[in-house]
């Protein structure tokens, strides 16, 4: 089953995550590692001759009226543009409180369409949130709220991007579709940008583009099972010099300047209700009227209540919507470091995702040594530890890299049909997409070979086994198979979103596309070619078997209605194998000089189909 060498590897990882969290046991730059949303407010003015009104006169309750501060907040300019999407005359209402005016506008079965706030001393719009931006803190722009002040500063974006592409781009050839293939990953930092702004309705539609030439780039080499060209110019060990550099900036990245979001800490809040002997799902912590225990956020909202275990925890009560590997993963962190039951530095998962985030890059440099040598495992190495949604992922402290880490293993066992069930399957019971690639991955190398698939799926119903005896932790197993489902697919595939283009229907926005017919057309699509994949192409090589796995991932990504950046990790690990591969120098083409540095071939265990 698993080689003796993977539980070195996962022992070594474990110490150099160990290490790492025990050098900042508390994270400090973290602070309490919440993601609690602090509006973006409008420049007040308020200076001597600004035309401001004078504040109110001591003993006076407040200055303006309803009516005069709705109409204030229904002038703002960013306010007035997105009403113009509606019918004249909105439901409007404003409370008053400590100084401010609340505003809140509904329309029709748009329901509410924007709120802000009206400063009342100097009657000036201070807040404005329009659109996904009223239900969504998340959408207004709240840079270094996901990852981090670090990550998604300037320089140190701009310094991982730069730093990819010198170590990627075929100098010999650097206006080569290569090189598009490169920009094209670095691409979706426009989205990322936009976003980090505040303007998703712009961000959303930014990342297709490359989505679609990543997706179209892949089925390309999949297809004719053949390497695309260029290689990089670097040494070996530099490139592994540049790797352990980078490995080493990224875990104190993340130890230093990281947060948790709620995906993060649903991990450890998985991990402590299995050790406890529960299954997590329906029993997390929640809200409702439960009494509180600790102090109110910035948004007035208490997290912290007393749970029916009789321990105060903040709450997180949607947390329990993914597989249960996705806390089972988390399981030695909370060993390790425990669970004070709040929402604050959470050094566990911190830890946890260090250690997946160092898994995904030794397995996929291992792979690039199986495949072609020390020159591609150096090359797919560095390729993980140089882009920046990798480091984005770490930096959100998601459990997002726990899948792709997985697959990646499982396909540096390609030639095992069992273990490839068995990493898949629990990569498939961490977050759902990748069980997507079960039908493609049976058929290695011959699609139509019987014994070959019958180990596939006995590792798979192994690993399925292994990963779901959290329900038999219930009294009922059978119900709790029933609240798995409720809580997981049935939630998720329900679920509304602003961050795809999916979803513009719920804003009934005049400009704003229905597009849900045409998603539910690419999910037919998409399932329809993860079930052809299991009998076409019938013999398959590595390559084959990594470019066509990037297809599905990438069209699954493409199609989710609720979509974010660090999901990019996801498909990532098979689309850089299928880009990076290089193709041998041909002696009958042109461009293939004799100077060029011949890489080894692809290992193929499998006869390709003619290309």
């Amino acid at each position: 089953m698993v080689v003796p060498a993977i539980a070195r590897l996962v022992a070594l990882v474990a110490v150099i995550a160990s290490a790492a969290i025990a050098v900042d046991a508390a994270v400090g730059a973290t602070g309490n590692g919440r993601t609690a949303a602090t509006a973006t407010a409008t420049t007040i003015p308020g200076s001597p001759g600004s035309g401001v009104p004078a504040p109110p006169a001591l003993g006076i309750k407040h200055r303006l009226t309803e009516a005069s501060a709705t109409r204030i907040f229904l002038e703002d300019a960013k306010v007035a543009s997105w009403l113009k999407r509606y019918p004249k005359d909105p439901q409007t209402a404003a409370t008053f409180k400590d100084g401010s005016w609340t505003v809140n506008v509904w329309s029709g079965a748009a329901g509410e369409i924007s709120t802000g706030k009206v400063d009342d001393a100097l009657a000036v719009t201070t807040e404005a949130w329009t659109g996904p931006q009223v239900a969504w803190t998340m959408a207004r722009g709240q840079r270094g709220a996901f990852g981090g002040q670090k990550i998604n500063s300037t320089p140190v974006w701009v310094a991982f991007c730069v730093i990819f592409l010198l170590g990627l781009v075929d100098w010999r050839r650097p206006f080569s579709v290569r090189t598009l293939d490169l920009l094209a990953l670095l691409s979706f930092s426009v989205s990322l940008f936009a976003f980090n702004k505040g303007d998703v309705l712009m961000s959303a539609p930014l990342v297709y583009p490359p989505f679609l030439w990543l997706l179209l780039r892949c089925f390309w080499i999949g297809a004719r099972d053949r390497p695309s060209k260029g290689n990089v110019v670097w040494p070996v060990w530099l490139l592994l010099a540049a790797t352990v550099f980078l490995a080493g900036f990224r875990v104190g990245l993340n130890v230093r300047d990281s947060n948790v979001i709620d995906v993060g800490y649903s991990g450890v809040i998985g991990a402590d209700r299995i050790w406890n002997g529960q299954s997590p799902y329906a029993h997390f912590p929640v809200e409702r009227t439960r009494k509180a225990c600790g102090p109110a956020d910035a948004n007035g909202e208490i997290r912290d209540r007393i749970q029916t275990n009789g321990r105060c925890e903040s709450a997180n009560e949607r947390g329990d919507t993914y597989g249960p590997v996705a806390y089972e993963a988390y399981i030695p962190g909370y060993l390790l470091f425990g669970w004070s039951g709040k929402w604050d530095s959470l050094p566990s998962v911190h830890f946890t995702s260090i250690v997946w985030d160092l898994l995904a890059l030794v397995a996929l440099g291992l792979v690039g040594r199986r495949l072609g040598g020390p020159k591609l495992g150096a090359t797919l190495a560095f390729a993980w530890a140089a882009w920046p949604f990798t480091q984005y992922a770490s930096s959100s402290n998601t459990n997002d890299m726990i899948g792709p880490a997985l697959l990646t293993l499982g396909f540096l066992f390609y030639t095992s049909s069992f273990q490839r069930g068995v990493f898949s399957a629990l990569a498939g019971w961490t977050k759902f997409g990748s069980l997507l690639l079960l039908p493609l991955w049976a058929g290695y190398p011959e699609a139509r070979a019987f014994r070959g698939r019958m180990a596939f799926i006995c590792g798979a119903l192994f690993a399925t086994g292994l990963a779901f005896f959290v329900l038999l932790l219930e009294p009922s197993p059978f119900h709790a198979a029933r609240v798995f489902v409720d809580r997981t697919v049935i939630w998720q595939s329900g679920r509304d979103s602003p961050f795809s283009i999916w979803d513009y229907r719920q804003y009934h926005a005049k400009g704003l596309p229905d597009l849900h017919r045409v998603q539910y057309l690419l999910e037919a699509i998409l399932l329809a070619g993860a079930v052809a994949l299991g009998r076409w192409p019938r013999r398959r090589s590595p390559l084959r078997l990594a470019a066509f796995s990037a297809v599905l991932l990438v069209g699954f990504e493409m199609v989710l209605t609720h979509w974010y950046y660090p999901y990019l990790v996801w498909m990532y690990p098979f689309v850089a194998i299928t880009l990076l591969i290089p193709r041998p120098p041909s002696p009958t083409d042109p461009d293939d000089g004799p100077s060029a540095e011949a890489p080894p071939p692809v290992a193929t265990d499998a006869v390709s189909a003619p290309g």
